[in-house]
């Protein structure tokens, strides 16, 4: 691709005109990171962290924010750049360009089973061995790789993608535009048990699991129906690999949790919300619109909106870094007070002799 033709496409996405500099007939032949790209390649530079490897990087051409001391290195060197207000979505943006995942072409593989009571959009692509079950519901567009089932009564909107191996259980409804990775299982059975003289006695998740329009799950992610109601992601929200998401958690719109964050059942999050790996979500907290926690936060009790959390139990991320600085100092600390306590105990048996 001409370094003119992706400024003209990276500038029809952006809905402006962005800023460049470069040769038009030099060809961009992919996207690569700052420090491996190639001559061809397209890089990108989001702040200071990387600044330093526009002496240093080989790629071709960069997206650059607006800065004029890295756009001028980058002419120094030679290299074509692109000015833009967010280098990293810009650069999300160019991959899109030159790479599109793998999607097979509509068509059912005879190695399917489909119940006849269930309904199959137009234009939708069935994998070997996929499991359809009575009264479900496929959209559009869908795409279903192998090994997939799908659960009596769920629904699946259009554009949506389920990869390889995962399940989809009963009544269980998923929007438009989702996509749910390998391994993942979208409506298990909560862990839902009342504790008798004689055991535990099972108490029947008679409810559902609804994802809103454009929720992505990553691979080997549970989400659990409840007892009764429904456990809810509203839209657009984004869930890393190996994420548990409880019986009955209601979860807002924009949020994105990252690898092996857990929260128990019953849970509250409003919209905007980030989690860091491993954070965990004590049974029934609320967390606000706006709120962060840092990787590993323990969450017991509510989240202000807006607040940023850490540690477990979780406190203000001020408060942790105070905390964590004294942390290091303990060893010396515990010499200390062991010195004053031999000496108060120095003077007061001078004071009684």
């Amino acid at each position: 691709m001409k370094f003119s033709e992706l400024v003209e496409k990276l500038s029809s996405v952006n809905s402006q005109s962005l800023l460049s500099h470069g040769k038009e007939d030099l060809e961009i032949t992919g996207v690569a990171p700052i420090d491996v790209a190639a001559p061809g390649s397209l890089s990108y530079i989001d702040g200071g962290k990387f600044a330093s490897q526009v002496q240093t990087t080989k790629a071709s051409a960069l997206i650059l924010p607006k800065n004029l001391a890295l756009q001028a290195q980058a002419t120094e060197r030679g290299i074509a750049w692109i000015e833009a207000k967010d280098p990293r979505l810009a650069f999300a943006q160019a991959i899109a360009l030159f790479y599109q995942p793998f999607k097979p072409a509509p068509a059912i593989h005879p190695t399917a089973v489909i119940d006849p009571s269930a309904t199959i959009g137009q234009e939708v692509a069935i994998g070997a061995h996929v499991v359809i079950q009575a009264g479900v519901t496929i959209g559009d567009r869908v795409c279903i790789h192998p090994n997939v089932v799908v659960y009596p009564g769920a629904q699946v909107g259009d554009r949506t993608t389920l990869h390889a191996n995962c399940v989809v259980h009963e009544r269980a409804q998923i929007g438009a535009d989702c996509v749910i990775h390998s391994g993942a299982v979208i409506g298990s059975e909560g862990f839902g048990f009342v504790p008798t003289p004689e055991g535990w006695y099972k108490m029947e998740q008679s409810g559902r699991v609804i994802l809103e329009d454009g929720v992505e799950v990553g691979c080997n992610s549970t989400i659990d129906r409840p007892a009764v109601g429904e456990t809810r992601i509203a839209r657009n929200t984004k869930l890393d690999n190996l994420v548990h998401i409880g019986h009955g958690c209601q979860i807002g719109q924009n949020c994105a949790f990252a690898a092996q964050v857990g929260m128990a059942g019953g849970v509250r999050i409003g919209n905007r919300v980030f989690l860091g790996g491993q954070a965990g979500v004590a049974n029934q907290a609320m967390i606000g619109d706006g709120a962060q926690a840092a990787a590993q936060a323990g969450i017991h009790c509510n989240v202000e909106p807006g607040a940023i959390v850490s540690g477990s139990p979780a406190v203000p991320h001020r408060v942790y870094l105070k905390a964590s600085a004294i942390y290091a100092r303990l060893p010396e600390i515990y010499q200390s007070l062991k010195q004053i306590q031999r000496r108060l105990l120095e003077q007061g048996e001078r004071v009684d002799g």
